[in-house]
């Protein structure tokens, strides 16, 4: 289960912000997670309350969002959205396509605490 390890670098990267920011902290992470990033939601749900225990974020929420799955067609240009196992443009039937999101997975925002304050980052 390399969720586990995507946790632990999520930790990882949420304490240095907290530290950095003199949060006493975390009450809360918010990360988008493409559904073609490779790590499964349910997943990562269940190894984050592995990794979050005895960290700054002991006590934080994770909400994971999962961005729409979109593509440009490199044949006729159009945007669009897709589904994860069939990536073709719907205006042209290519399968020329490039995606343009959906296989992210990024650290969109921390609620940190500072001395029983909340603060969003």
């Amino acid at each position: 289960m390399h969720e586990l390890a995507v946790c632990q670098a999520l930790i990882s990267q949420v304490r240095d912000i907290a530290l950095e920011r003199g949060a006493t902290g975390v009450s809360g992470i918010r990360v988008a997670l493409g559904p073609l990033s490779g790590v499964e939601p349910a997943l990562l749900q269940s190894a984050y309350t592995l990794a979050r225990a005895g960290t700054l974020a002991s006590d934080a929420a994770l909400t994971i969002v999962v961005p729409p799955l979109r593509v440009r067609c490199r044949q006729c240009g159009a945007e669009s959205q897709a589904r994860p196992n069939r990536l073709l443009c719907p205006a042209c039937g290519s399968h020329d396509t490039r995606v343009l999101s959906g296989d992210e997975m990024i650290l969109e925002s921390l609620s940190l605490t500072f001395s029983g304050a909340v603060s969003h980052v």
